[in-house]
């Protein structure tokens, strides 16, 4: 579980914002990609509120000043749940208005043939470690 991994305490988190990368040097598509223990690498960003959105937007700003991360080797957050994730985890987070979390909280999600579903609907309740081990 994402948010127990914290040692800080947040005014306000509004969630994390997955950047999902696969292994393109081995696999041609994510799909192959997704059932393999190197296939997939997800960047975790935290996110908290702030007054204003910031403006003009540049990538780099998904990334939190601090790169001090967590990491340990997981797996899908849905089904099927494949165990082929390595998790890096930011522990700060970064800033979003109010707005820009609508913005997100508004984005569909689907895979091919499947009806697109809100991405709020996401997220897997807390499992138990089963003998992985989280670095830092």
């Amino acid at each position: 579980c994402l948010t127990k991994l914290t040692e800080f305490s947040f005014p306000i988190l509004f969630g994390n914002l997955h950047l999902v990368h696969w292994n393109s040097d081995k696999y041609s598509s994510i799909a192959e990609a997704s059932d393999k223990p190197d296939g997939l690498a997800i960047v975790t960003v935290f996110l908290k509120g702030k007054q204003a959105p910031f403006t003009n937007f540049d990538p780099s700003t998904l990334l939190p000043k601090s790169m001090d991360y967590w990491t340990y080797n997981g797996s899908l957050t849905h089904p099927p749940l494949y165990e082929s994730v390595i998790w890096i985890i930011f522990k700060e987070p970064i800033s979003i208005s109010s707005e820009q979390l609508a913005q997100f909280r508004s984005i569909l999600s689907s895979a091919e043939g499947e009806t697109p579903c809100p991405i709020l609907t996401n997220h897997r309740l807390c499992q138990p470690l089963k003998g992985r081990v989280v670095r830092t």
